[in-house]
């Protein structure tokens, strides 16, 4: 059985591909002299779970870190447990950044997830703080980044590495794509994977849920000594933040999901949308590339779109040779191609690597795929993004079983996906995975719970509209924003209708008007 991809949704994307491109998105920042840490606040322990109060009451060791402003960002480490339903079955460290309100004292702490899931919080504040939240957010809150459970600096899922995650990435299969080889050869791969997974980390597999995530985020708000919860999250970081809203209705304080997941879709469903949104987002792309100058293919969208359809084809019979020795396949095309679609600042990168790849030139497609997977050199990956990713979403969602059901996607796809539909079926490593999945697929409705308000693009390829519109409906207190435009996600990209509301929000609590549209 196979299901189909589902692309890593994280706010981080090629957002920031100007910066990725020239080689310094997290960076190493050199170290500098900062400040004294901030003193912290009692922990607020009411209402903390039977037989967990002691990690309630712990008093967080703050020492001070670099970040982008020298003095600004303090470092801790919270002990969570292993278990939420076991406070004796062992502890996990969970990495905390706080970024200090520029403006003396805080409102409170503002919590972030860049989305994912495995994307690391940790980083996007230390090293993106102001692309993460605008500058009135920073001047009234603690931002707060923290990788969770699983993921990067925290207790960490680890699988393969080195010239074996290469592999796994980036091997082109030796059999017809499609074929029963082909097949079984992704099925071993995705085995020697999930067996390494296994093997390297520590036991933490079956406790890598968005489920859990939540109660360590409610953990984090208490020793942060905030009463309630204001989080701002994007897209995998919506669900987060939803489950959040689910489990604790009554400590939800300031809620923005922003590039929203429709929690009561299956993961079939997702990988459906996704395939169509980014076709949607292509064919945008496609319209802007052949206004200009530089662009590589002629006529209208649907001849670029086909000529396009034939580089891929012409790339998976005759694999390129990058200048580093690798051979660029259809798949690897179509990642690079999915990673410049998070933002339309992206398009000018995925014009060069088109262009060079019609000359026979691998190396801007890898370096668009290997900023998607995160690789910074031969075997060498920024952080575990790939590993948590797949943690995650095989204990989030059930397996899809539905043979007519996968047909029916199938066909869906080839209709309003047609040019990344040959390259978005594949072998579910899901199906590998040594746990079976405790996630439901439901409706968030979080009965009681403040405000929630939820932001939609409407031509998001990664979350599509769609969802947003879904979950706003489905939260008894959801408030929809809608951004008119191309992109993933709508907060801080420049959109001044959407940053006043969302700001407006989180200063002051005013709720924005439902269904408040912000044109481009």
């Amino acid at each position: 059985m196979n299901r189909l991809p589902r692309f890593a949704t994280a706010v981080a994307g090629l957002a920031i591909a100007a910066t990725v491109l020239s080689g310094c998105l997290y960076a190493a920042i050199p170290p500098e002299t900062v400040a004294s840490p901030a003193p912290s606040r009692e922990p607020v322990t009411d209402g903390a779970p039977a037989g967990f109060e002691d990690f309630y009451a712990q008093s967080l060791d703050w020492t001070s870190c670099t970040g982008a402003d020298a003095g600004a960002y303090d470092c801790t480490t919270v002990t969570a447990p292993l278990d939420w339903t076991d406070p004796g079955a062992g502890t996990i460290d969970l990495a905390v950044i706080r970024r200090a309100a520029t403006d003396g004292e805080a409102i409170g702490s503002l919590l972030t997830n860049p989305g994912g899931p495995g994307a690391s919080g940790y980083d996007l504040i230390a090293d993106s703080a102001s692309f993460a939240v605008g500058t009135a957010l920073l001047d009234a809150y603690d931002v707060i980044g923290f990788d969770p459970r699983g993921v990067g600096r925290s207790t960490a899922a680890t699988c393969l590495d080195g010239d074996a995650m290469d592999a796994y990435l980036y091997d082109i299969p030796a059999d017809p794509r499609g074929s029963d080889g082909w097949r079984a050869e992704l099925t071993a791969r995705n085995e020697q994977f999930v067996s390494a997974c296994e093997a390297n980390s520590g036991g933490i597999l079956p406790y890598v849920t968005t489920d859990n995530a939540a109660r360590d985020m409610d953990l984090l708000r208490a020793v942060l000594g905030d009463a309630k919860l204001n989080y701002l999250g994007y897209s995998y970081g919506t669900f987060l933040g939803a489950t959040y809203a689910k489990l604790f209705p009554e400590r939800v304080g300031r809620l923005v999901l922003d590039g929203a997941i429709d929690p009561s879709v299956s993961g079939l469903d997702v990988g459906t949308t996704q395939a169509v949104g980014f076709e949607s987002a292509l064919r945008a792309y496609m319209a802007d590339c052949l206004s200009s100058n530089d662009c590589p293919f002629t006529g209208s969208v649907d001849d670029a779109m086909a000529d396009l359809a034939t580089l891929l084809a012409s790339v998976d019979a005759s694999p390129l040779k990058a200048s580093d020795g690798r051979m660029l396949g259809a798949d690897s095309l179509m990642t690079a191609i999915i990673a410049a679609l998070y933002s339309q600042d992206s398009w000018s990168y995925l014009t060069t690597a088109l262009s060079n790849a019609l000359s026979g030139d691998a190396d801007m497609a890898f370096m668009l795929a290997d900023f998607y997977n995160g690789r910074i050199g031969v075997g060498t990956y920024q952080d575990n993004s790939t590993e948590a990713f797949r943690a995650y979403n095989c204990m989030d969602y059930p397996l899809d079983t539905s043979q007519a059901d996968k047909d029916a996607a199938d066909a869906l796809i080839a209709q309003k996906a047609p040019t990344i539909a040959p390259y978005w079926d594949g072998v579910d490593v899901c199906e590998s995975w040594p746990y079976p999945p405790t996630g439901v697929r439901e409706r968030i409705t979080a009965d009681g719970a403040a405000s929630i308000v939820v932001v939609g693009t409407t031509n998001d390829p990664a979350t599509p509209y769609a969802w947003s519109q879904s979950l706003a409906e489905q939260l008894s207190s959801g408030v929809l924003i809608t951004r008119e435009g191309e992109g993933h996600t709508g907060y801080n990209k420049g959109n001044a209708c959407v940053d006043d509301a969302v700001e407006a929000y989180f200063l002051d609590g005013t709720v924005p008007q439902n269904g408040l549209t912000c044109s481009s």
